[in-house]
């Protein structure tokens, strides 16, 4: 009989149990990551920031309160597969393990999910794949072609979540400003949370050159989240660049380190990240301490920022930046996501800081600028 197993690159084996309804199981490779949050899955797989990953839950019970559409964060389901311990299947509820039947994810239960992150938060993220076969030997073997595949794709994961094309959308504040938005695998959340304010978003992919955002003339410029490694995107470095002291620039998680880039800081892949809704956050731009939903596996290194760049945010839980403003160059990187507030509200004050701070004495000039 075939039995389920998650495989790490080094050969370690987790066992599990596949759903019954899967007959065809897909199996499938990527980077194996965990988040500690205890609600919130459906908006974790449709985040295009868990691209090419295989989600494992650390709260025991998934899919409790079901599956709704409005909770999405893009219009599909972007993880590699689902691992959690209990699965909700019930008469009375079974949406959200059908939902992921119907897109294929492969799904995994009645694993260990706490020895398996004991490993990674030992170990760091490893790759893996999610397998069915007879024996472990086979698992491993099935497992490591998969894997080998997967990391063939383009290095610029940011570039395979991307739109491909423009997309405008009309904004609920008339008086607001108009803010161009560099696509990096946006949650749709940073979209919302700028309709509120704005009166014009208009949507650009992330290998956009510089004078095609200026020919719109925004008032603003905002970098969105979005996966893998920052120092594999390419293009956005030079286009963020160019708008440097001339327009605001906000950049959210991805975003964020993709700024540091622009500004010539240097980013480094942390040890297993930081994917939850419980992170304490020091804010001394709003003073304020918070906590903070979070979701990236590399960071910005502060020893590398420029001089007239402040950290202004730090991760309470091991000092690393959360965030960086400059006056001088009117930009602001925030390392967590200020657009998702499961529980406290505190950080979506920076969207207001954004709109009302930092556009103050740039609206006229913004119209003129020229690169």
């Amino acid at each position: 009989m075939e039995r389920c197993f998650l495989v790490l690159e080094d050969g370690e084996c987790f066992e599990g149990t596949c759903l019954a309804q899967q007959k065809h199981f897909p199996e499938r490779a990527g980077e194996v990551v965990f988040n500690t949050s205890h609600a919130g899955y459906e908006e974790i797989a449709t985040d295009p920031s868990y691209f090419s990953q295989i989600m494992v839950m650390t709260a025991p019970m998934m899919g409790n309160y079901g599956a709704h559409r409005e909770c999405w964060e893009s219009d599909k389901i972007w993880i590699q597969g689902f691992i959690c311990l209990q699965m909700q299947e019930s008469e009375r509820e079974n949406s959200w393990q059908n939902l992921l039947v119907k897109n294929n994810v492969p799904v995994m239960t009645e694993v260990d999910t706490r020895r398996l992150v004991i490993k990674l938060r030992s170990q760091g993220t490893p790759w893996g794949a999610i397998v069915k076969a007879v024996s472990k030997d086979e698992a491993v073997a099935k497992a490591k072609k998969l894997i080998s595949e997967q990391k063939q794709m383009d290095d610029d994961w940011v570039y395979l979540c991307s739109r491909k094309q423009v997309e405008d959308i009309k904004g609920q504040n008339p008086n607001g400003p108009r803010v161009a938005v560099l696509d990096f695998g946006s949650k749709q959340n940073i979209l919302r949370e700028l309709v509120l304010r704005c009166s014009q978003i208009r949507i650009f992919p992330s290998r956009t050159d510089a004078k095609v955002i200026a020919d719109w003339k925004p008032d603003s410029l905002m970098l969105t989240n979005g996966p893998g490694d920052p120092a594999q995107v390419k293009t956005a470095p030079e286009t963020i660049r160019a708008f440097l002291g001339k327009i605001p620039v906000f950049g959210i998680c991805m975003g964020h380190q993709v700024l540091s880039l622009a500004l010539g800081a240097k980013t480094y892949k942390m040890k297993f990240g930081h994917r939850g809704a419980n992170h304490p956050i020091r804010d001394e731009l709003l003073g304020q301490i918070y906590m903070s939903s979070q979701n990236h596996g590399y960071a910005v290194d502060d020893k590398t920022l420029p001089s007239d760049v402040k950290v202004t945010h730090r991760n309470l839980n091991d000092q690393t930046v959360a965030g960086f403003y400059s006056a001088k160059l009117n930009c602001l990187g925030i390392q967590y996501h200020p657009e998702s507030h499961p529980g406290p509200h505190e950080a979506a004050k920076l969207f207001d800081y954004f709109i009302n701070s930092m556009h103050k004495g740039n609206k006229a000039e913004a119209k003129h600028y020229e690169l």
